[in-house]
């Protein structure tokens, strides 16, 4: 027997206990048999699902007339593949969770993005179906593969390899992948690193990345009088509100001003190279809003960060080109630039050009990343880099503007509260309110949390208390889902709360009532 590590339940390794373990299968919209494109390994059978009719509520026309032409997608084609991919985010979570370390990675495939799901167990095979997506069986686990992109990591921290500026790990061919115009060169580096050479591909590739310091986002601005970059996403800080931004583009201090060359602000934090984001703080003549510069210069809407899959179709705006779409390739990329070596980059085949730089990335309407750097332009195509948005909102403490105005209500239990925090997680990370630090109380009584995550995800909640040498877990919440609420009847000290993202990314908002 195999005991699955959440929730206290004992499951097999067979198909039939990981099936019950995950969620309602769901039917890939407009799936045909010619979109199944599984890469290395031994590719199970699965037929193709029939279309069901969904579509993507409130797209822009712009947005799906973007997909066809750069995609080379029909109209139908295009809304298919939005429906999938929306569809596909919490189908792929919950499989990651059950097959645990037999998780090979998942990817869309096709021209409507199929959801593929890799696993280096073939007993898994059949549960993978019965979720709704086509099962590969691959010779490695995507945590072995992320060892060894891991250790080249570590490499260029010693020392950057002059000869492999690009690595990642690529889930549709099973393998980590190096992209050098010194073939033998980059196979020195990989030898040199102590990572597992069986699974390390090194390809040719003339790409040679850059940062794009002139330019970059979807509005305009500029540094110091000088140089131009483009906004990532508006953001805030309890009332001061701002953006993300590449980190490259600014240091801590260095004036901003706006698309129309008046005073907007300054950077508050920037990390270059290791990372390549940075906030601006804008003064009060500037109202941030939860929107992109899209297609025609028509508002996108971002509703959240969540995450999308590799494969999955991600569009770009920045003030030099524009607007333009292509897909994800690979998610937590290392990219040597002259400058350094950034890491945990995602890597796209959307264009873009010198001046787009700190500009937005967005998938459907979930915000992506900051444009980072890359090779090529829009007249010939070429490759580009984002960094992840949800870091920088992590590391800076700041809340993503998006529709609704403001951050959501916390759950039907704490309506009543007078505290609220906010924040953003990404999968894995703990992050403790109020405001890093704890409350103290001087009477018994009771506390109560309410927490609210967006959907898809699996956020967990967990009341603490000093006991005078450590923080102990009082009370806790951990269902599979976005929300929970702890209640405990406790005694005068100090307590404070863990958020924890066991499973994806986004916002939260945590409702605090105590004595």
């Amino acid at each position: 027997m195999l005991l699955l590590r959440r929730r206290g339940v004992l499951a097999s390794c067979c198909a039939t206990a990981i099936a019950a373990l995950s969620l309602t299968a769901f039917s890939p919209a407009g799936s045909t048999a010619q979109d199944t494109a599984p890469a290395a390994g031994r590719t199970a059978a699965a037929g193709a699902p029939a279309a069901d009719g969904r579509t993507v509520p409130d797209t822009p026309p712009g947005v799906l007339e973007a997909l066809r032409r750069d995609l080379g997608l029909t109209a139908a084609e295009a809304e298919a593949r939005l429906a999938n991919e929306r569809a596909a985010a919490p189908v792929e979570a919950a499989l990651r969770r059950a097959l645990g370390d037999r998780f090979g990675g998942a990817w869309a495939a096709g021209p409507t993005a199929v959801l593929t799901v890799a696993t280096t167990d073939r007993g898994a095979v059949r549960a993978i179906e019965t979720a709704g997506a086509r099962p590969v069986v691959v010779d490695r686990s995507l945590k072995e593969l992320t060892a060894t992109k891991a250790a080249l990591d570590r490499a260029a921290h010693r020392k950057a390899p002059g000869a492999a500026p690009v690595w990642y790990v690529d889930v549709t061919s099973n393998s980590v992948v190096v992209r050098s115009p010194e073939p033998g060169a980059a196979a020195a580096f990989v030898a040199a690193s102590g990572a597992d050479r069986e699974a390390v591909r090194v390809v040719r590739s003339d790409e040679s990345p850059r940062p794009y310091y002139d330019v970059r986002g979807g509005e305009a601005y500029y540094i110091n009088g000088r140089s131009r970059c483009s906004v990532g996403f508006s953001v805030t800080r309890g009332t001061q509100g701002g953006f993300v931004t590449a980190g490259h583009c600014g240091r801590p201090g260095d004036s901003v001003t706006g698309h129309n060359q008046q005073p907007m602000g300054s950077f508050q934090g920037s990390s270059f190279p290791g990372n390549d984001y940075a906030w601006v703080a804008v003064n009060s003549n500037w109202t941030p809003r939860p929107w992109v510069k899209g297609p025609g210069g028509a508002n996108v809407v971002v509703r959240g960060s969540t995450q999308a899959p590799v494969g999955s179709s991600v569009c770009r705006s920045g003030s030099t080109t524009g607007w333009h779409c292509g897909t994800i390739q690979q998610h937590n990329t290392s990219v040597t630039y002259p400058q350094g070596t950034i890491t945990g980059v995602t890597r796209t085949n959307v264009c873009a050009e010198p001046g787009d730089s700190g500009g937005s990335f967005i998938s459907g309407d979930q915000a992506q990343g900051m444009t980072s750097g890359g090779s090529g332009n829009c007249r010939s195509g070429g490759t580009t880099y984002y960094q992840p948005v949800n870091e920088a909102l992590s590391v800076y403490g700041l809340s993503l503007v998006t529709e609704g105005g403001g951050d959501p209500e916390p759950p039907a239990g704490c309506q009543d509260s007078k505290e609220k925090y906010t924040g953003d997680l990404t999968s894995g990370q703990n992050v403790y309110q109020p405001n890093g630090s704890y409350y103290e109380t001087t009477a018994s009584g009771t506390h109560r949390g309410c927490l609210d995550g967006p959907d898809g995800v699996d956020f967990d909640l967990y009341l603490q208390k000093w006991n005078g040498s450590a923080w102990t877990t009082v009370a806790e919440s951990t269902s599979e889902g976005p929300d929970e609420s702890v209640d405990h009847n406790g005694t005068a000290g100090r307590y404070r709360y863990r958020v924890h993202a066991y499973d994806g990314s986004g916002a939260y908002t945590l409702g605090v009532i105590r004595p």
